[in-house]
């Protein structure tokens, strides 16, 4: 087989992260490049297949077996894992009942689980932290303050509770209260419709410190001073029902003395000139560190520098969608972090502020695509921000269109090669992910198509590749492009060499579909006499999609590729028995014939490699004359004695999957001349890649053949040379690994 890969262009010089200049850069490499714990690799396990470990309760939970109690922190770290991977429902939470685990940080984002699943899971646990948002509609908000006030430990010593974008339906006096948590010092409830009573019991909490209104129902903001002297944070963001003025919401938030941090951002353009009023105060925030207006109106870099510049402690400001940001004081200050669009690290904090604001997400990744345009630096902790922001949106076109084109910026040419290979691999994942959501936008399955084409990704990034070659190959049918043609036809020589053949055999729609074409761009190139890149693919995609898949085999002969493979000497063709007759035409052995004698190295092994597969099914098989097929025989044995050393170097690299297409080749001691043929084929590519073939020689029972070829006193004697040759480099390669770990000896010859 011929594996052609093309080497990717790279700028002239790639910039890999520099732990001073770019900490949070290594902070990601290192991070991606170390192994997972084995804590984790263990909860993956459980999680993966959690009914293994189970019995299951007369009410149809799950519990899992007698193991001892786990430690808090592996409990919440199991369940937290069953939340992100869509793990947890009314049967899988039963776990979580009883004593069996100890649970202090629960995580329940977005999980589908009814009133009655949470109350007999969570609520007796020692809980200091609750996230449920999101969850579905089975659980309401006062469904879980009910749980939570019904233990009394809980009432005292909740720290945090989020419930964005829960289920609060309009409640009779006398339900369930926030107020009842009294340990509470974080409280988010952005997106549901929370109001103003709700407000004002919240302000009772005597220990809130934290507060996250934005989206809600609340149009008056007065219930706030109650808890002046203690809130430091306050999110409002988007108070679609606010009444009051800003005159008046000025007054409010100047009482607010503790606050160190103050949201008032604006990504849904509400066109609320709040933040612009507030730049110009100057008795207001005396201790805030922490302002977020982006998406203001009228907002410019000298206003926001003064207001900075008159409270020092402050440590950032969000200013993305706005026109400030661009002075030399936002982009040049140290430790002076700013969310905005001026530069890659602007953006960066805005990415990582914003990864569940989608406006704010595709303004941020707009911004990103031009700064990232000529990049030559390596950016993986900005790659990995995008990724978030891909996971966190699949199903917004925007993001997920503008992201695909930022990770093209940010892996093309050669800057992938210093991105750790399980980012990558997310991305991949998330590109083919949306491509499945979005299976009719043609830009981004474009960006897709491209960042496939990268040599570091088709090689060493694992991800699923039976899906990438099915997009693919449909790309390819659709679009007649040129540039794009060259660039699929590519991709399909390569993913085609790394499918199984059984993945092979169920791209059967697609196959049939994509051999035609292929064989059409081979007609059209030859007829116009144009050996170009894409036909040097497209021969390669041909050669490795027929290679041990007879159904392949049979749509490229149906197609009328015969003509081709006389001119390409697919030698795949002939290994397939069943199309042996539709090959033994007189003219089309007599050309392969003449190719055998080709001073062009390539071209003579594939012709011998043609002749020895027909030859080999023995003279039953073959409807020439006899005598054609002793010549042939003949002059494939002084051919191949004519050759250099199997170790010769090849234009074309030579690969093979499997062995298996040899062996009966190497058994067939009545034709010696089709086993020279092979073992020198199998020791050019063991001299290669030792460590692939030498290996596939034990897995595939090569190694036997290779012994009774060098026992077999009858063999012939240059047959014989080449089999003991291949053996003593067998055994050469795997001596220089003798003391490797998990080195395991070879069978003895």
């Amino acid at each position: 087989m011929v594996h052609f890969l093309h080497p990717g262009l790279r700028p002239r010089t790639i910039v890999t992260p520099n732990a001073l200049e770019d900490p949070p850069g290594c902070y990601v490499v290192q991070e991606e490049a170390s192994p997972y714990s084995l804590v984790d690799i263990c909860l993956i396990v459980l999680a993966s297949d959690l009914e293994r470990f189970c019995s299951e309760r007369p009410d149809g939970t799950l519990c899992l077996h007698e193991l001892g109690s786990f430690p808090q922190e592996v409990a919440d770290r199991l369940l937290h894992m069953m939340t992100v991977h869509g793990k947890l429902n009314d049967r899988t939470v039963g776990i979580f009942q009883g004593n069996q685990m100890q649970l202090k940080q629960v995580c329940i984002r977005k999980a589908k689980i009814s009133a009655a699943a949470f109350q007999k899971a969570f609520c007796h646990h020692r809980i200091i932290e609750l996230d449920a948002a999101g969850v579905s509609a089975d659980l309401t908000i006062p469904d879980i303050l009910t749980g939570l006030g019904s233990s009394p430990w809980t009432q005292k010593h909740l720290q945090c509770l989020v419930l964005n974008s829960g289920t609060l339906p309009v409640e009779e006096a006398g339900g369930p209260r926030f107020s009842q948590l009294a340990g509470l010092r974080v409280l988010s409830v952005s997106n549901i419709p929370f109001q103003n009573r709700d407000l004002a019991d919240v302000a009772l909490l005597p220990r809130l410190e934290s507060l996250d209104i934005s989206n809600t129902s609340v149009s008056d903001l007065s219930a706030l001073l109650a808890c002046k002297h203690r809130l430091k944070s306050l999110t409002m963001h988007y108070l679609k029902c606010l009444t009051m003025t800003t005159a008046q919401i000025l007054d409010v938030i100047r009482e607010l003395q503790a606050l160190v941090h103050l949201d008032i951002s604006d990504d849904q353009q509400f066109t609320s000139d709040l933040a612009f009023h507030l730049l110009q105060q100057k008795d207001i925030l005396p201790n805030i560190m922490s302002l977020d207006i982006s998406g203001g109106k009228h907002i410019t870099d000298e206003a926001v520098e003064a207001f900075v510049r008159q409270r020092p402690a402050m440590q950032f400001v969000g200013l993305l969608a706005t026109d400030a940001g661009y002075s030399d004081f936002f982009t040049s200050e140290p430790g002076f972090m700013v969310a905005g669009g001026a530069n890659v690290s602007q953006i960066s904090e805005a990415l990582r502020r914003y990864s569940e604001r989608v406006c704010f997400m595709k303004e941020a990744l707009i911004r990103l695509f031009t700064q990232t345009f000529y990049m030559q630096i390596t950016k993986p902790a900005v790659l990995k921000l995008v990724a978030v922001g891909m996971r966190n949106h699949p199903l917004d076109l925007p993001v997920q269109f503008t992201a695909s084109a930022c990770t093209l910026n940010l892996t093309r040419q050669g800057l992938a090669m210093g991105m750790p290979v399980r980012l990558l691999s997310e991305v991949i994942h998330l590109l083919l992910k949306a491509l499945k959501n979005f299976p009719n936008n043609q830009q981004l399955q474009k960006n897709c198509l491209l960042s496939l084409t990268n040599a570091r990704i088709l090689q060493d990034v694992p991800f699923n590749r039976f899906d990438a070659a099915k997009f693919v190959m449909k790309w390819l049918c659709k679009h007649e492009n040129p540039n794009m043609q060259t660039m699929a036809v590519s991709v399909i020589s390569i993913l085609a060499l790394q499918l199984s053949p059984e993945q092979t055999a169920q791209l059967k729609s697609e196959l049939f579909i994509v051999v035609r074409e292929l064989l059409a761009i081979v007609k059209q190139k030859t007829s116009e006499n144009l050996e170009d890149i894409t036909l040097t693919f497209t021969l390669r995609a041909l050669w490795n999609l027929t290679d041990e898949s007879p159904a392949t085999c049979k749509h490229f002969v149906e197609n009328q590729g015969l003509a081709i493979f006389v001119q390409v000497l697919e030698n795949n063709v002939a290994e397939v028995k069943e199309l042996s007759s539709e090959l033994m035409v007189s003219s089309l052995m007599g050309h392969v014939s003449r190719l055998l004698h080709s001073v062009e190295m390539e071209v003579s092994y594939f012709a011998a490699g043609i002749i020895s597969h027909l030859t080999s099914l023995g003279e039953q098989a073959w409807t020439l004359s006899s005598i054609r097929r002793r010549v042939l025989l003949d002059d494939l044995y002084t051919t191949v004695l004519k050759w250099p050393s199997p170790s010769c170097k090849m234009v074309a690299l030579v690969t093979y999957r499997s062995f298996k297409s040899f062996f009966p080749l190497l058994s067939n001691f009545a034709i010696f001349e089709v086993q020279l043929w092979a073992l020198w084929a199998m020791h050019h590519v063991c001299s290669k890649n030792p460590t692939k073939y030498c290996r596939m020689l034990i897995e595939e029972g090569g190694l036997q053949l290779l012994q009774d070829i060098r026992d077999q006193s009858q063999a012939e004697p240059h047959v014989q040379q080449i089999a003991t040759s291949i053996l003593v480099d067998f055994h050469m390669h795997f001596m220089s690994y003798k003391k490797s770990p998990g080195y395991k000896r070879p069978l003895q010859t």
